[in-house]
This record gives C-alpha cells, sequence and structure tokens, in this order.
C-alpha cells in the first residue's frame, strides 16, 4: 500500500507540475486570425511584439489577434521569413504578458516539453511530450529545407502552428510549425530570436531561390572517374519552373547537380544551405551532370519572398 500511494503521490506531483506550466504560460499564448485560417501566436514583450508562423499570416499585411475573453486587436505584420516560417506582429492597446525565451542550444534528446496553443481565443490548449531531435533538417515545398528544426512526440492539433513549445519551467524553446510523420516540428527559439532581431531593425531577410524539385541520388563510380569528380551522389532534377533561374540558366529534368558555387552538392539538405542572402542576384556556377559529361551552367538566384496584399 506504501509503494501504491508513493506512485501516486509522484503521479500526482508531476501532474500538478505540468498545470503550472500550463498556467504560467497560458497569458503569453493568443489566437492568430488571418485569411489563411487560425493559428496561434506569442507574446514576446510588453511592447505588443507577437510572434507566429508565416504560414499563418500568408500575404495578409494586417491580421487579428485576440488576447482571449473574446478581445480581439488589429495586428500589424511587421514582417516575415517564409523560408523559416516565422512572422513578426504588432499590437497597439491592450496589456501584454511576455513569455519567458528559453536557449535552444541546451536541448537535450529526451526532455519532457509542451505545446501550447489558443486559435479559438479561449482558453489555451496544451500537449505534452519528449524532444526526439535537437537539430533536425526537413525538407520543405519548392525544394527549400529547414535547418536543426526540433522534433518532439507532441501532438500539434490544427491552430498549434504559432504557438509556443516550452520546456518544464514554461520557457520557450521552439515555436510550433507542423505536425508530419506523428512528429511536433518547431522552430529553434534562438533562431526565432535572430529573425524577430533582424524584423525590428527593418531588415528585409532573404533567401536565394532557383526554381527546382530534387532528391538525392547515387552516382556511379564509374561515370564519377570519368568526369573526375569525387563524390558518389548528386541531386537530381524532377522539375523546373517556367520563368525561374533555374530555367534561364538552362538547367533540366534529369540534370543532376554535383557543385554549387565551387561546393560540392551530395545530398538535396546541401543545396538549400548553399542558397543563402549572398548569392542572391549574383552569377553563380552550377556543376551539372547531363549524359554522362559534367558541364557548367550559371545560374543567377532570386530572392524568395512574400507578396503583401494589403
Amino acid at each position: 500500500m506504501k509503494s501504491e500511494a508513493a506512485s501516486l503521490q509522484i503521479l500526482k506531483s508531476l501532474s500538478d507540475a505540468t498545470s503550472e506550466v500550463v498556467s504560467k504560460v497560458a497569458p503569453s499564448v493568443v489566437s492568430v486570425i488571418s485569411k489563411m485560417g487560425r493559428g496561434s501566436g506569442v507574446v514576446l514583450n510588453s511592447d505588443g511584439y507577437i510572434v507566429t508562423c508565416s504560414h499563418v499570416v500568408g500575404r495578409q499585411s494586417v491580421v487579428k489577434v485576440g488576447l482571449g475573453e473574446d478581445r480581439t486587436f488589429e495586428a500589424k505584420v511587421v514582417g516575415q521569413d517564409p523560408y523559416s516560417d516565422v512572422a513578426l506582429l504588432k499590437i497597439d492597446g491592450g496589456s501584454f504578458k511576455p513569455i519567458e525565451l528559453g536557449d535552444s542550444e541546451k536541448l537535450k534528446i529526451g526532455e519532457f516539453v509542451l505545446a501550447l496553443a489558443n486559435p479559438f481565443n479561449h482558453e489555451p490548449t496544451a500537449t505534452l511530450g519528449i524532444v526526439t531531435n535537437v537539430r533536425s533538417s526537413l525538407r520543405r515545398w519548392r525544394g527549400m529545407a529547414m535547418e536543426d528544426a526540433i522534433v518532439t512526440d507532441a501532438r500539434l492539433n490544427p491552430g498549434y502552428s504559432g504557438g509556443p513549445l516550452v520546456d518544464v519551467s514554461g520557457r520557450m524553446i521552439g515555436l510550433n510549425m507542423a505536425y508530419v510523420w506523428s512528429r511536433g516540428i518547431a522552430v529553434p527559439v534562438n533562431n526565432v530570436k535572430n529573425i524577430v532581431d533582424r524584423l525590428l531593425h527593418g531588415e528585409n531577410i532573404k533567401r536565394a531561390y532557383l526554381g527546382i524539385t530534387s532528391n538525392t541520388i547515387p552516382i556511379p563510380s564509374d561515370i564519377a572517374a570519368q568526369v573526375q569528380i569525387r563524390q558518389d551522389a548528386g541531386i537530381l532534377v524532377f522539375s523546373v519552373e517556367a520563368d525561374s533561374p533555374a530555367k534561364k540558366a538552362g538547367l533540366e529534368f534529369g540534370d543532376v547537380i554535383v557543385e554549387f558555387n565551387d561546393k560540392s552538392v551530395t545530398n538535396v539538405d546541401d543545396l538549400p544551405r548553399m542558397l543563402t542572402e549572398e548569392v542572391v542576384g549574383k552569377a553563380t556556377k552550377l556543376g551539372v551532370l547531363r549524359g554522362g559529361k559534367l558541364m557548367e551552367l550559371t545560374v543567377v538566384p532570386i530572392a524568395a519572398g512574400v507578396e503583401v496584399n494589403e
């Protein structure tokens, strides 16, 4: 009986601790309503700055933010980085309780985390899980990728996008973005801090874009030896968008990209890492295998961004 009572006490302590974290964080979790639908957001400071996901905001310059008790305010979209799926909002009026920010660099696999959301502007909801990966590289739409994503087994229900992922102390360690493969995906809070800081200073965050879809493909050793390259894989081009930088450079279906800007490309995740702001608008070398021959193309990446509808 003593053992059973002790077990129940441990479970109650865990339950109470979880409830306390939710209560602590709840005032900082808001709803975000746009033409894209409903999502969540996180209060960053007492001046009314709120962070959410770019895909929640879409192309709007103004959205609505709910601060609970059916109170809604118009929020200006200060800026966004669609590549990282981060958007910064600003509202005037109302009282704000900012969330405490943690350090995603200190995250460890196996840590308990809570995902919170408030898409319907009532009481926030929460799910519990553990960190399963702290630096996952994910392929995304239009050939883009997210670096260093946090992966957890905390379920993210519809409307959880833009809500906080918090540690056991209630500190935000990630921005919930998506639920795929039965896993919750979040943008690390350190990445969010850097993006928000740049947006607050009026910077226009650019990401380079080519306009292709691709995947990793092995390169037979005899072909690698024939063209004198020291790599056993590249990325196969499945499609090239019309009027894209890739199309203008002469890239074709079936080409295998093996080099970009004098750096080897051996994996589908390599190219997104190389498509930095620094190469936007610059003529850049592209090494391509076509018909068993190595050829060089010149591509001028453009900035990937979001057109805003007033």
